[in-house]
């Protein structure tokens, strides 16, 4: 480390912090399945077996928690909670799905997200949640079932052409992707993604995001995240659907510390609303990394 991240040192406010962090061992955080129980219920559980939970303070739906082997807890096997970074649970937040409407979840295994989706609807309305490897299909089905999730549909296209028959309210697009902002758990990331692996995956990214907005009804909204810091994967594909669509970005407030989406890249500059994305870094959270657009299209 750092190897190849060293192209992100202009772009990576306080650098020597995040290097430090990325090397820090990832807290790990759980994300209360409020669909079964109330944040203080499960703390208080937990805290009767020997686990000490801190609560994060941007979401009431978060704890840190000190112990070991949580995933081990009847509580886990109930779906009363799921494990995950804090960080890949923004994508949702910014999505914000509602009781009743259509939401679509276009790589949605290994299910983090879906679930959370599902909780944030009440178990009210349809939402999709399509995942064509069948190797990853297992893992999205038990977390959606563990969760009780019954709002639930689970469909195996490939993302890029998913049936344009029906238009959603809203369409999460969380990436395949380098996965750089992984590198607090995944050591083979700490000295960054190759080129030809970020080159293979940005073809993949421009469909998969011109086919969420293209499955969105008028009004709607999608999200387009990724865990990964490349400009490539990042910026670049937000600005790819605003110069292939009608789509405008919704400019992103965080309720912590974030940096704003870059204008200028390896000589390429980026329409100035890209400056509405949110790029997110271990050291500012805590947590991994990754980056988040949202975009509504026109009524």
């Amino acid at each position: 480390m750092p190897g190849r991240l060293t192209r992100y040192r202009k772009i990576i406010p306080d650098w020597e912090d995040f290097l430090t962090c990325s090397t820090r061992f990832l807290p790990v955080s759980v994300r209360v399945n409020t669909l079964r129980i109330a944040p203080e219920a499960l703390a208080e559980r937990l805290a009767q077996k020997g686990f000490h939970l801190t609560p994060i303070p941007w979401a009431d739906d978060l704890f840190v928690v000190e112990g070991t082997k949580v995933a081990k807890t009847i509580e886990h096997w109930l779906g009363l909670f799921y494990i995950q970074e804090a960080v890949q649970t923004v994508p949702v937040r910014l999505l914000d799905p509602r009781p009743e409407e259509r939401v679509l979840d276009l790589c949605a295994a290994p299910g983090g997200k879906c679930t959370q989706i599902a909780v944030r609807m009440e178990n009210r309305g349809l939402l999709v949640a399509n995942e064509p490897n069948g190797r990853r299909q297992p893992s999205l089905l038990a977390s959606l079932n563990r969760f009780g999730a019954l709002n639930a549909s689970v469909t195996s296209y490939r993302g890029e052409s998913f049936p344009l028959r029906v238009g959603f309210d809203r369409v999460l697009v969380d990436a395949p992707c380098s996965a750089e902002g992984t590198l607090r758990k995944e050591r083979s990331l700490r000295g960054g993604a190759f080129t030809a692996t970020i080159e293979r995956l940005v073809q993949l990214q421009r469909r998969l995001i011109l086919r969420g907005y293209d499955l969105l009804r008028p009004g709607g909204r999608l999200v387009y995240s990724t865990c990964t810091f490349a400009p490539e994967e990042n910026e670049a594909i937000a600005a790819f659907l605003l110069g292939e669509r009608d789509a405008t970005i919704e400019p992103i407030s965080l309720p912590f510390s974030s940096s704003p989406g870059i204008r200028e890249w390896e000589g390429t500059i980026f329409p100035a609303s890209i400056t509405g994305c949110a790029r997110i870094y271990p050291h500012q959270i805590d947590s991994g990394g990754g980056f988040v657009a949202r975009f509504r299209k026109p009524s």
